[in-house]
């Protein structure tokens, strides 16, 4: 298998997975889904870099958002761990929109990804292909830069339906840029379970113990009398 990039848009794959998910998201290992989509394209997974943004808080924080703030450093603190995972993080800007609603806009994450696709070759020389999960036209330039300066096709993994005003609606100009359009599914996600390395770390201790006790037992070291 050749190596590749995986980029995320976590704006995007947040509401994609709330669909899927039946207006609750769905949790999924990141890195275990970066290397699903890549091996369907027959490629390896050499690194992650995911682009997200930390949960809006106010100058004076409601218990509620001081709560998503802690599981959000949780999350990042977790996944930085990894040597082959990269994260960048931009800024959530609130708004009214025109109908007097709030709503939340990720501010700098696609100057962070845009940057990143830009340096692919200058970073991973022998990369030759590089996937994108977005739904984002303002990719197009850079896709169309790094493919005639430097020869690099990027395979994009996105979502679109054909209902009217819905909100994964999909720009042609988007897929004609890219070299590969494939349409995720809801087991790209939940076929990448999330495990717990702590409750993994217990079972083998457990088990270990259940070893020893049965090794005693047979020596006759038990604890009878």
């Amino acid at each position: 298998m050749e190596d590749t990039l995986v980029f995320v848009d976590e704006g995007f794959l947040d509401k994609l997975t709330k669909f899927f998910g039946e207006g609750i998201r769905l949790k999924f290992d990141k890195l275990g889904f970066a290397r699903r989509i890549a091996k369907k394209q027959n490629l390896f997974c050499k690194h992650l870099f995911y682009y997200t943004c930390p949960p809006f808080q106010s100058t004076s924080p409601t218990d509620e958002e001081i709560k998503r703030r802690r599981g959000y450093d949780k999350f990042v603190s977790s996944i930085k761990k990894n040597k082959e995972v990269t994260v960048r993080e931009g800024r959530l800007q609130k708004i009214i929109n025109e109908a007097g609603e709030i709503e939340f806009k990720q501010k700098g994450v696609d100057t962070l990804l845009t940057i990143d696709l830009g340096h692919t070759r200058e970073d991973y020389p022998s990369i030759k292909r590089v996937i994108l999960v977005s739904s984002d036209t303002d990719f197009c330039p850079i896709i169309q830069d790094i493919k005639k300066r430097a020869g690099i096709e990027v395979i994009l993994y996105s979502y679109f339906d054909r209902t009217r005003k819905s909100k994964f609606s999909l720009s042609n100009e988007l897929l004609k840029c890219c070299f590969k359009y494939v349409k995720l599914t809801k087991e790209d996600f939940t076929s990448c379970p999330i495990s717990n390395k702590d409750d993994e770390g217990k079972r083998k201790s457990e088990s270990n113990e259940r070893g020893k006790e049965k090794d005693n037992e047979e020596r006759g070291e038990g604890d009878g009398e």
